[in-house]
């Protein structure tokens, strides 16, 4: 069993958080907040790898073939469409934002505030 996954899970899950708390801008925050969300799929996908199996397709399978696990695909398959959801939403939120307030900074952003 390799660490590697769970090491680029890390790194990634560490450098979308650094530039979420860095952001200077929206659009850079949706940006980070996506690359934290791909963290979540090299966890999944590395949770569930098994060496040397087969994929979760069992027609003409003879029994005890080892397989991947087909509920973290299914998993990893909702998690690309729930983030990219999330994402397409914020990004429209931060063209809105910058329509009616005229900057993308999350600072100037707060001192508008009444």
């Amino acid at each position: 069993m390799s660490v590697l996954p769970y090491v680029t899970a890390a790194w990634l899950l560490l450098i979308g958080l650094y530039g979420i708390t860095t952001s200077r801008n929206l659009i850079h925050l949706v940006i980070c907040l996506a690359v934290v969300q791909s963290s979540t799929y090299v966890l999944l996908l590395s949770v569930g790898f098994r060496r040397g199996a087969g994929p979760p397709i069992f027609y003409d399978v003879p029994p005890g073939t080892p397989a991947v696990d087909p509920i973290v695909q299914a998993l990893v398959l909702t998690d690309i469409v729930v983030g990219a959801t999330v994402t397409a939403l914020l990004l429209a939120l931060a063209v809105q934002i910058h329509k009616k307030k005229g900057s993308l900074d999350p600072e100037r952003l707060r001192e508008m505030r009444g």
